[in-house]
C-alpha cells in the first residue's frame, strides 16, 4: 500500500533535536496545548505581516490597507528604507514570494518555503521576515534548523553551489535589522550529516511505536528542560503535587501543520 511521503519542516526538526517524546505527543498523538493570548495576537500579526509582503510582492493593492494600519504601515516603510535593493519592487532582478522548495529524503519529504528568493546572477539569496519585537542572537540563530535546512534543500534542488547560496533574516518588529548567513560545502556536508542521523532515529522510533506501541526516547534529564515543557505530568517528570494541576494545561487538539505555520516558528 502506497504511503505519501511525511512533511518534515524545519519546526519538525528543531522538536526532534529537543525532544523526541515531546514530537510523539504533538504529532503522532495529537496532543496540544492552549496558546497564550499574547501569543496569538503575535502569530496573527506575523501570519497578516508575511501575507501583506506576499501580496506586494506581487503588485496587489495593499495602500488602503496600510492606511487603516499604522503599525503594519510603519513596519512596512521602514523596512522598504533598510533593504530597498530587497524590497524593491521596480529590480528586474529573478524574485519570487512564498517560494516553495521541496527535498524528497526517503518515506520523507522536507519543506522550505522561502518568503522571497531573489536570484541575481550566479547568486541566490533567501529572505526570511521575522516579527519578532527584538532580535534574535546569532549563535542561536545559526544551530536553528531554519538556517541550515534552507540552504540546504535550495543547493540540493537546484543548480546553485553552496557558496552561492545565502540567508538573511530581517527582523520587522521593531527597527528593522538583519542577520545574514553566508554557506558553504563544509556546512551542507555536516547538515547532511546531521539530517541522515536524525531522520533516521525518527524512523525507527516510528517504527517501534507503530508496530509495538514503544514510546519515543525521552530527552535527558542532564538537560534541564522538562520542567519547562507542557508534556512534563504526561512524561513523569514533575513532582506528584503538580501533575493535576498541569494535566488541566493539556488538552487534545486537532493538530495539522500549514505552510503558514511553518515559517514563523518561534526562534
Amino acid at each position: 500500500m502506497f504511503s505519501p511521503p511525511i512533511r518534515i519542516s524545519q519546526g519538525h526538526l528543531n522538536l526532534l533535536e529537543t525532544c523526541f517524546r515531546k514530537y510523539q505527543h504533538i504529532y503522532l498523538d495529537q496532543l496540544g496545548s492552549p496558546i497564550e493570548p499574547e501569543q496569538q495576537e503575535s502569530l496573527i500579526w506575523g501570519s497578516q505581516f508575511h501575507l501583506l509582503m506576499q501580496q506586494r510582492e506581487l503588485g496587489l493593492p495593499v495602500q488602503i490597507f496600510l492606511q487603516e494600519n499604522a503599525e503594519f504601515d510603519r513596519s512596512v516603510s521602514s523596512l522598504v528604507q533598510a533593504a530597498p535593493d530587497v524590497v524593491n519592487l521596480e529590480d528586474s532582478t529573478g524574485r519570487e514570494a512564498e517560494h516553495p522548495r521541496t527535498l524528497t529524503w526517503g518515506r520523507y519529504l522536507l519543506v522550505a518555503i522561502y518568503d522571497l528568493l531573489i536570484v541575481r546572477g550566479d547568486r541566490a539569496e533567501i529572505f526570511d521576515w521575522k516579527t519578532h519585537r527584538q532580535p534574535q542572537k546569532r549563535d542561536r540563530l545559526a544551530r536553528h534548523w531554519q538556517t541550515r535546512l534552507y540552504p540546504f534543500v535550495l543547493a540540493e534542488t537546484s543548480d546553485f553551489t553552496p557558496e552561492q547560496i545565502s540567508l538573511t533574516y530581517w527582523f520587522v518588529g521593531s527597527r528593522p535589522q538583519s542577520l545574514k548567513f553566508s554557506y558553504n560545502t563544509v556546512q551542507h556536508e555536516q547538515t547532511r550529516t546531521d539530517l541522515t542521523q536524525l531522520l533516521t532515529q525518527l524512523q525507527e522510533a516510528s517504527d517501534r511505536y507503530q508496530t509495538d506501541q514503544i514510546p519515543f526516547p525521552q530527552v535527558s534529564l542532564a538537560k534541564k528542560i522538562c520542567s519547562r515543557c507542557e508534556f512534563a505530568a504526561r512524561c513523569q517528570r514533575i513532582p506528584n503535587q503538580r501533575i493535576s494541576e498541569n494535566k488541566e494545561k493539556i488538552k487534545t487538539a486537532n493538530f495539522s501543520v500549514s505552510l503558514d505555520s511553518i515559517k514563523e516558528i518561534p526562534l
